[in-house]
């Protein structure tokens, strides 16, 4: 998220838009990357017990995370534009769940969403909070297409580091006591 981990409310939904999938583009993205018969030869498929094509789950999750990626960019530009100092956004600890309910069609028009769950201050990493997100993407009939829980690093605006933790830092930059104290850990 692109906003300070104090300033993130839990349940606000992030519209991160629509994506039509075309055929060319499911067998190229399948050829590179998922090169299954039901995902680049649609005589094959058709034949299948999918009944025609489908997009590779993995294809809906890259355009997923574009948009997720450039939904995010656009927050920050928002911010900036009101004067306000975007949060900053870290990487990802990992998925915590990923499903796909309905394949992906060509013509298929698949709209995702993002949904801060959760957060809390991150147990490993000071001045850091983690992120619990759900992204879903429904087709045009409103069928559900995939969803996954993911989580998420957000840096904290208003940490101050504790004056032992400071200390103990300074401390591994002295190269003798930095050696003992990283034996100890």
């Amino acid at each position: 998220m692109t906003r300070w981990f104090e300033d993130i409310v839990i349940h606000e939904a992030f519209p991160l838009g629509s994506h039509t999938f075309a055929e060319d583009e499911i067998i190229r993205f399948a050829s590179l990357y998922d090169p299954q018969y039901f995902h680049v030869d649609p005589e094959l498929a058709r034949h299948s017990h999918f009944g025609g094509l489908i997009a590779s789950g993995w294809h809906t999750v890259s355009v997923g995370h574009r948009k997720m990626v450039d939904a995010l960019e656009a927050e920050e530009k928002r911010l900036k534009g009101l004067g306000k100092s975007p949060g900053v956004s870290g990487p990802s600890p990992g998925v915590n769940a990923m499903e796909f309910k309905t394949p992906v069609r060509p013509g298929d028009t698949v709209t995702y969403e993002l949904v801060v769950t959760g957060k809390r201050a991150s147990n490993s990493i000071p001045g850091w909070g983690l992120l619990f997100n759900r992204i879903s993407a429904v087709n045009q009939r409103g069928e559900l297409v995939y969803r996954a829980d993911l989580v998420g690093f957000s840096k904290l605006r208003d940490y101050r580091m504790p004056a032992k933790l400071k200390l103990l830092l300074a401390l591994t930059n002295v190269p003798v006591l930095g050696k003992l104290i990283k034996r100890g850990s």
